[in-house]
């Protein structure tokens, strides 16, 4: 089923493109860096859901939280850039696009659509993912049950594309980059805090793996500890890294206006 699902969505994405491009042209609408950008991130779920870090992280809570940092920070930005919906939008007949566009601008619900995708509302949907689903109910819930395990994934995922889209797409108005960086600093900053809550506890939070760590050497601590590391450390890193970028560029377009003023 998950496997028919990534295949589903490839074809959809590819076949958007073929016809956006054959209509508009090559590289209109959606780039060819876009493209390759869905190809690593299409290639990125496919690590991280089918194959042996799967198996792995009914096991191992450190490999489990390393299928939602490459579901939360590597694959969500990459498809996030690639403007799926562009894509998926061109899948239709161009009255059924032109239907859905009017919809979206007219009909009331289009209020509905901008709430749901305003910076604000999309960073709070990602951290209140995060952080509900680490609770240990809700975790143990979903490692033990298949159907909430799916449920899980497509929350850190889908709100992970929402957070990223509003950050490769910017809606930040007047603000521009500037917002972006308080938006992704701040998203470092409670991820980086859960990863270090798990990092530094004493007891431990999810029992359900207690009984399968020592086949791979750890005591279910020290799993929870490379657990929270693998949160902590490398998602900080990564948006400290894209947070500084958006920084440096607030900075050249803050100078830039300056000297346009005083032309």
């Amino acid at each position: 089923m998950l496997a028919s699902s990534l295949l589903a969505l490839a074809a959809l994405y590819a076949a958007g493109v073929v016809r956006l491009w054959h209509a508009a042209g090559q590289r209109r609408g959606i780039s060819r860096v876009q493209a390759a950008s869905f190809a690593l991130g299409w290639i990125t779920l496919a690590a991280a859901l089918v194959g042996p870090l799967h198996e792995m992280s009914e096991q191992l809570l450190s490999a489990h939280m390393v299928q939602h940092e490459l579901l939360m920070i590597v694959a969500a930005p990459l498809i996030a850039f690639s403007s799926p919906f562009v894509a998926l939008l061109w899948t239709l007949r161009r009255q059924q696009r032109r239907a859905l566009g009017r919809i979206l601008s007219d009909h009331p619900a289009s209020g509905a659509v901008h709430f749901l995708t305003a910076p604000a509302t999309v960073w709070l949907l990602h951290a209140a993912a995060l952080w509900i689903w680490h609770l240990p109910s809700l975790y143990e819930a979903a490692v033990s049950d298949e159907t909430i395990h799916a449920l899980q994934h497509s929350c850190f995922f889908g709100s992970a594309c929402l957070f990223w889209w509003g950050i490769a797409h910017g809606r930040y108005g007047r603000l521009g980059s500037g917002a972006a960086v308080i938006y992704i600093f701040a998203t470092a900053l409670h991820s980086g805090a859960l990863g270090a809550l798990l990092t530094f506890s004493r007891a431990l939070w999810y029992p359900v793996y207690a009984t399968t760590t020592a086949a791979w050497g750890m005591t279910p601590l020290e799993d929870q500890q490379l657990a929270g590391l693998v949160m902590w450390i490398p998602s900080g890193v990564v948006f400290l890294a894209v947070g500084l970028g958006f920084l440096a560029s607030w900075i050249a377009e803050s100078e830039r206006r300056v000297r346009i003023a005083e032309s």
